[in-house]
């Protein structure tokens, strides 16, 4: 797995203070989007141990509330089993931390992955250019929805994140 960026102390990608994991490989091209240059999945930097040790010295810190994972598309079917492994491992590390996770897959196609069990919080769908507005929390469109994942698996169907 490649990636572009790991942005820290990040205020916009999530709720709290957190770390963002920019990852490459991105097969939705929406029209509008503002990372296009992470949909191939061989741009960027490669993903080693140098980065991953990167992330657990800022998970490590006590104020960091979490990690999210954006791109380019962290569902990316060249992306899944890394990011599988490393939220795994995020898990096992920092039980106290929340995983956030953006996607263009809908809720639906991926409600059934074993990485969502690892999940805080998933913002899921397509970003749509028409559909943009600029007072959205969390999302690009109006059609993308923050699923709160735990909730969500518990009671069958989609249940909306509601912020602490």
């Amino acid at each position: 797995m490649n990636y572009h960026n790991i942005t820290v102390d990040d205020m916009l990608n999530g709720d709290g203070l957190r770390t963002v994991l920019w990852v490459s490989g991105c097969m939705h091209h929406c029209r509008g989007c503002q990372n296009p240059q992470t949909w191939d999945d061989k741009s960027g930097i490669p993903f080693d141990e140098a980065a991953k040790e990167e992330l657990f010295a800022d998970l490590s810190r006590d104020y960091m509330d979490g990690i999210t994972f954006s791109g380019g598309d962290p569902l990316c079917p060249a992306n899944r089993e890394t990011v599988g492994r490393l939220i795994a491992e995020i898990r096992d590390r920092f039980p106290q931390k929340t995983i956030w996770l953006y996607t263009g897959y809908e809720w639906k196609d991926i409600k059934n992955m074993d990485i969502v069990n690892y999940l805080d919080v998933l913002v899921d769908g397509e970003f749509e250019v028409e559909k943009k507005e600029l007072d959205l929390h969390w999302k690009g469109s109006a059609n993308q929805r923050v699923i709160d994942v735990k909730k969500s698996l518990a009671q069958g169907s989609v249940v909306l994140y509601e912020s602490k």
